[in-house]
């Protein structure tokens, strides 16, 4: 049977929909009414949230204010980019309360814009806030008003210059993100791979078309507005449409019983994760005496690529799954050449335990940590040794205690890893030397979490 409606589906849709969007255009009556039926919905139902309250304070303001106005759309676009509105608003708050505008990000260090951003993930994100904004003010700081001149910035896209310059600065241009793709996909019943180069361009020419010239704002809002609520991506409330009478997928939903709203738009099928696998060894300095403070050994990641510049464990990427005799060896090479830590030499090693396995997953990657907990008293010789390698080499690692560990802005990969650690020292053992430790698995040492979070 479901082969059946499959084909029928199709046979549908090949008949009744065109195939090339270059043909597709709202009309002028049919634009206008879309226009006057979302910004009526908007008012009467947009959610209080509070980028739009500094946003929403009419159009006869000052420079100041509607630079402070782009500043605020700026970066709730950003943030929300990959995240839901709920986590956003407190991560908002924090950012506005600690940068109020843009002079005071430019200001700011990359260490601590991190730390506030801690737990959003794409943490490229947060960098090229901090490039663009120290871009702006070195260039005089004049906030660019125009989308086109907005784009030159660092880290600002098609879709954001067109969020900013249409809300802080009332340019009738349009926006196209996910949410606009599911409307507008609906209301013309496209059935073309939404991904597609081609397709993406008329989705932008057709929200160009619909974009209201006296409260572009507003509409983009709208529209965006609608699709993260009403025009769900599985359940739709078509009842409540504001532009039910204009959606295309709706009438033919009602024709044909085998297509649905929620065929629009076409579903593309997502790669799959690439599998890596990593020895993560959580490196803890201890004194002699009882009393003495442990620290931790932290890894400052390459200024490019995945996670770039954040703090993290020593770690170092396998080949495949590998036996805890290979993590060993990958381990002690890697802290001998990089901190020339020997842990048959420089060092005593006061403990060395096996703490779990951990699934994190990033947007395309799916990394399975193994981690351990390794427990070193330094000698003099091997504090010197660490000295003048961090003299020498261009990879950056530093020391930190407790406390320091919890305040960082950490990946929420590393908190898990930090989480994992913890609670293995809680409920684990007292520290096992090496040298005794038996070889026989005890059940209750081992810790493993699989949690799917996105960094």
């Amino acid at each position: 049977m479901k082969r059946c409606r499959k084909e029928e589906s199709a046979r549908i849709k090949a008949t009744v929909e065109p195939v090339d969007i270059e043909d597709f255009s709202f009309r002028g009556k049919e634009i206008q009414k879309i226009r006057e039926s979302l910004l009526e919905w908007y008012d009467e139902n947009r959610r209080d949230l509070p980028w739009r309250r500094i946003s929403n304070g009419g159009i006869d303001v000052g420079v100041e204010e509607r630079e402070k106005r782009a500043y605020a759309v700026w970066v709730s676009e950003v943030m929300l980019q990959q995240t839901r509105v709920q986590t956003v608003i407190d991560y908002f708050n924090r950012w506005m309360g600690k940068w109020p505008t843009i002079h005071h990000l430019a200001q700011a260090s990359i260490e601590e814009v991190n730390e506030m951003w801690a737990g959003l993930g794409y943490y490229r994100r947060a960098r090229f806030l901090l490039e663009g904004a120290q871009m702006v003010v070195e260039g005089g700081g004049e906030f660019p008003k125009t989308a086109s001149d907005l784009e030159m910035v660092r880290g600002i896209g098609k879709y954001t210059a067109g969020a900013i310059a249409s809300i802080a600065f009332d340019e009738a241009v349009p926006v196209v993100d996910g949410n606009v793709i599911r409307v507008i996909t609906r209301l013309k019943a496209i059935s073309a791979n939404p991904k597609n180069a081609a397709t993406v361009k008329n989705i932008w020419k057709l929200a160009r078309q619909l974009v209201d010239p006296l409260r572009p704002g507003d509409f983009n809002q709208a529209i965006m507005e609608l699709g993260a609520t009403a025009c769900s991506v599985t359940s739709p409330s078509c009842s409540t449409c504001p532009v039910s009478h204009q959606c295309q997928a709706l009438s033919l939903s009602r024709k044909h019983e085998s297509v649905q709203v929620t065929d629009y738009p076409m579903k593309v099928a997502k790669a799959k994760p690439r599998h890596d696998f990593s020895a993560v060894s959580v490196v803890e300095i201890v004194g002699e005496g009882s009393q003495s403070k442990s620290r931790y050994l932290l890894v400052k990641r390459p200024d490019e690529g995945l996670l770039a510049g954040l703090w993290e464990f020593p770690s170092v990427l396998l080949v495949g799954e590998a036996d805890l005799a290979s993590r060993r060896k990958a381990i002690d090479g890697f802290l001998k050449q990089s901190f020339g830590i020997d842990t048959k030499k420089s060092c005593k090693v006061v403990s060395r335990e096996e703490v779990g396995e951990c699934v994190h997953v990033f947007t395309h990657i799916r990394l399975k940590m193994y981690i351990e907990l390794l427990v070193l008293q330094l000698t003099e010789g091997g504090m010197n040794c660490l000295h003048k390698k961090q003299e020498s080499s261009t990879m950056k690692w530093k020391f930190v205690d407790d406390k320091a560990l919890s305040t960082l802005g950490l990946t929420s990969g590393v908190r898990k890893v930090c989480t994992m650690v913890e609670k293995f020292k809680q409920d684990g053992p007292n520290s096992v030397p090496v040298k005794t430790r038996k070889k026989k698995k005890d059940p209750n040492q081992a810790v493993k979490s699989e949690l799917l979070t996105k960094d």
